[in-house]
């Protein structure tokens, strides 16, 4: 019997059979790589194309690879044609018009270790190489970097592993050198919303004469992240080279990190952690870490909080933590402290971009309004860095610290940093649309829920939306009465809004009790 033969290709407009003209596709497919085919190609059904397959295109010997959509409409892309989604376009780095060549591309073979890993098997550091190396190229789709982080998470990493996963996403990017002996950085795990202390400490420890360039990522899970915050300041979307100016003007920038592809792994797995809700203990450790050596650091602050809300919830847990940091960072090369902190509540009113913004110009400034507890943190922490200085003895950070701060050295140094990244687009404080949130009792606050507070905020807009989010009115211990606010739910579109405030109705993330039922507080030790 005659064997069943692909249909001969036909050559496309341009004439030639396996060559499409490139097309850019003005859409923003965020971290992944998309190409658009018409239906009607001639190379869709010659070789088998099928939506959401991965491809690898090629032109004058660049090579890439993209996630496949099967279009209908010619005006997206005509049937000669090969649509990419801007990051694809990017990265091909070719003119529209171009000819390139598309073709099936071999899954990627590291989906051998993500499957060891789903049954529950240990990996190697050229496991975790391969596994990243295929991640930055953009051979995994989404779904594949979601089984790899599942699997990380339900299996976990052992301290082996975080350190090789450490290792192989620092190795992803480029590394940033200071050529000082003593490059100062703070970090916090997260999970207590309106925590901004970084941007407190940064001006501070700056303005006493350390090197402090920090780089921070997007908000994953909360509302919002230091770099989020910052943008509603300045401009944070700085490259290398503009991070190394700025430093070398006032010793300090406070910008995100994906510009100057520190760990772009870290940033694309995070990509896909945002919409899963996952922050893993490994893949956390893993991704402060491979940053920090990223970006140059040699002396790190780590503050982890603990509290019944907090994402650490049990301080063996914090201990456990404080362990693994230590025993990376030692491998590693960089000299690491951690500070457990009280995660019992927010730190400072806001919680959103804007409102946490407000507090931290409002500390500076030394404003009487100004959230002491933001203040009394940050000193503290900021004091802990300034005593990585040799010069300066132990136990006196603190009180250094204060003296720039109140001296308002702090406040002009914050200013010369603005100026030099480049100041943002003023944001108002308040958004459109807005609500009271009130006490259902008369007595004392005893606990706030720090996730459904992050929850509603998220809900309201932030961070996506800067000056959407929650105002605080009251805090732990706090005596109120039946009817009177606690916080001012803010959003700036009228879903958001209504998505917030259902949220608060089910659960205003307060309790309202006696004296005695206060949440006890995690002191820092």
């Amino acid at each position: 019997m005659p064997r069943h033969r692909k249909p001969a290709r036909q050559p496309t407009a341009n004439g030639h059979p396996d060559q499409l003209r490139l097309r850019r596709v003005a859409i923003d497919t965020y971290h992944e790589n998309v190409a658009f085919l018409h239906r009607d190609c001639a190379l869709y059904r010659a070789e088998g194309f099928q939506a959401l397959s991965k491809v690898e295109i090629q032109a004058n010997g660049t090579r890439i690879y993209a996630v496949l959509n099967i279009v209908d409409d010619a005006g997206i892309v005509t049937p000669d044609e090969l649509g990419l989604s801007e990051q694809a376009f990017e990265q091909l780095g070719q003119q529209a018009g171009h000819k390139v060549r598309i073709a099936h591309t071999e899954p990627p073979h590291s989906m051998e270790a993500v499957r060891r890993k789903i049954s529950g098997e240990r990996l190697d550091l050229k496991d975790f190489r391969a596994i990243t190396r295929d991640i930055v190229a953009n051979r995994y789709s989404k779904m594949e970097m979601a089984a790899f982080l599942v699997s990380s998470a339900q299996s976990g990493l052992d301290r082996e592993e975080i350190l090789s996963l450490t290792r192989a996403m620092t190795e992803t990017g480029e590394r940033l050198r200071w050529d000082e002996t003593l490059v100062a950085d703070k970090h916090c795990i997260g999970g207590i919303p309106g925590n901004r202390t970084t941007m407190l400490v940064v001006p501070i420890v700056a303005a006493h004469g350390l090197l402090i360039p920090k780089t921070s990522s997007r908000a994953i899970t909360s509302p919002a992240g230091t770099a989020d915050t910052m943008s509603v300041l300045a401009r944070v979307d700085l490259t290398p080279e503009e991070m190394h100016e700025v430093v070398k003007k006032t010793h300090a920038c406070l910008a995100w990190g994906g510009n100057a592809r520190l760990a772009p792994a870290d940033d694309i797995l995070i990509s896909v952690e945002r919409p899963l809700g996952i922050d893993s203990e490994g893949q956390m450790i893993a991704s402060i870490l491979s940053k920090k050596l990223a970006a140059g650091s040699t002396h790190l602050l780590l503050d982890i909080p603990v509290g019944p809300t907090a994402k650490v919830r049990h301080m063996n847990q914090a201990l456990r933590l404080r362990k693994l940091f230590e025993f990376t960072g030692d491998r590693l090369g960089i000299h690491l402290e951690v500070v457990i902190s009280d995660g019992s509540q927010p730190i400072g009113r806001g919680i959103g971009p804007a409102l946490e913004a407000r507090d931290v110009m409002q500390v500076l400034e030394n404003d009487r309004n100004a959230p002491d507890d933001l203040r009394q943190k940050a000193l503290y922490l900021a004091g802990r860095v300034l005593e990585f200085d040799p010069d300066v003895r132990g136990g006196q950070g603190y009180h250094l610290a204060r003296d720039i701060l109140e001296s308002g050295r702090a406040l002009r140094k914050m200013q010369q940093i603005i100026e030099a990244q480049g100041p943002a687009k003023p944001i108002p404080p308040e958004a459109p649309l807005n609500m009271e949130v009130t006490a259902d009792a008369d007595g004392y606050v005893t606990a706030i829920d720090n996730y459904q507070m992050a929850r509603i905020a998220r809900l309201a807009g932030a961070p996506m939306d800067p000056n959407a989010g929650v105002d605080l009115y009251k805090k732990l211990g706090d005596r109120v009465e039946k009817g009177e606010p606690l916080y001012r739910i803010q959003a700036e579109f009228p879903a958001d809004f209504r998505f917030a405030r259902n949220l608060a109705e089910r659960d205003k993330g307060f309790r309202i009790g006696t004296e005695s039922e206060i949440t006890r507080s995690y002191l820092e030790i």
